[in-house]
């Protein structure tokens, strides 16, 4: 991996991780057009940077993090369901990340939701996730079990199952913003683990690309957080449910088109 590699994972990972447009889908066409081979260290390089983009969420709204322990216990309860399916069918969602035609598909069925779903939830009554129960938070826990298929987008699924749950567009985003912090650390907990139980280790010029991919990542996820509530309070979801079928149908075509392209 490249420094020129490793600044545009970092800059593709902190614009699309919190935005329904799947990070994975990104990743592929990110990969393929610079010709990567998937490695044991670009594969763990793409997971922990997403220590980057947590960071983010945590300066831009700490002040929830100190506001009572109820905040994390919600965050616990709306992590279990994936957390356990994750666990439960790792080997077959493994193998589901091999096909980027799945990838591919995923993100125009989910694009063609997004264009409806201003209209099918168009009566929130909660404007602050905070104020959600447990119960709510129980149930956007398994609507981000669909982020298990890959090229559902985590945030989607998150933010379409607390819009179920009355939350408005900023609040059901805001705590699909909070409920990526287990799952992302999680993530990178187990594949740094991998990593190192597979007897891999790191160079000097390693460790300087995962530091410059999580600075670059931090930085850009920040923008993207911040321009993506304005967006969606203002306009809703539907250029976003566009913008994945536009980008579903070009995976598409580069692997008509006989593009090699692999998930990384």
């Amino acid at each position: 991996m490249t420094y020129f590699q490793a600044i545009v994972l970092a800059i593709i990972e902190g614009l699309t991780e919190f935005l329904p447009v799947s990070s994975t889908g990104h990743m592929i066409i990110g990969t393929a057009l610079m010709g990567m081979e998937p490695s044991p260290f670009v594969k763990l390089f793409t997971i922990v940077i997403q220590m980057g983009t947590i960071l983010s969420v945590l300066v831009l709204y700490y002040r929830r993090f100190f506001k009572s322990l109820d905040f994390y216990y919600k965050l616990v309860v709306a992590a279990i369901p994936a957390s356990i399916l994750g666990l439960a069918f790792n080997d077959f969602i493994d193998s589901l990340l091999e096909s980027p035609l799945m990838v591919a598909v995923m993100l125009v069925i989910g694009g063609v939701i997004l264009l409806f779903v201003d209209k099918w939830f168009n009566k929130p009554q909660l404007d602050n996730s905070d104020e959600i129960t447990y119960k709510q938070a129980f149930i956007i826990g398994w609507y981000q079990c669909l982020a298990l298929i890959p090229g559902t987008s985590r945030s989607a699924s998150t933010i379409i199952g607390g819009m179920t749950q009355s939350l408005t567009r900023k609040a059901a985003a805001e705590f699909s913003f909070f409920l990526a912090i287990p799952m992302m650390l999680g993530a990178s907990v187990v594949k740094l683990y991998k990593f190192l139980k597979e007897g891999h280790t790191f160079t000097g010029e390693e460790m300087n690309l995962l530091i410059i991919g999580n600075v670059i990542g931090f930085i850009v996820a920040i923008i993207a957080i911040k321009s993506f509530i304005e967006v969606l309070t203002k306009y809703g979801f539907k250029a976003f449910g566009w913008y994945r079928i536009l980008l579903g149908l070009a995976i598409i075509g580069l692997i008509l088109s006989g593009t090699s392209l692999q998930i990384i």
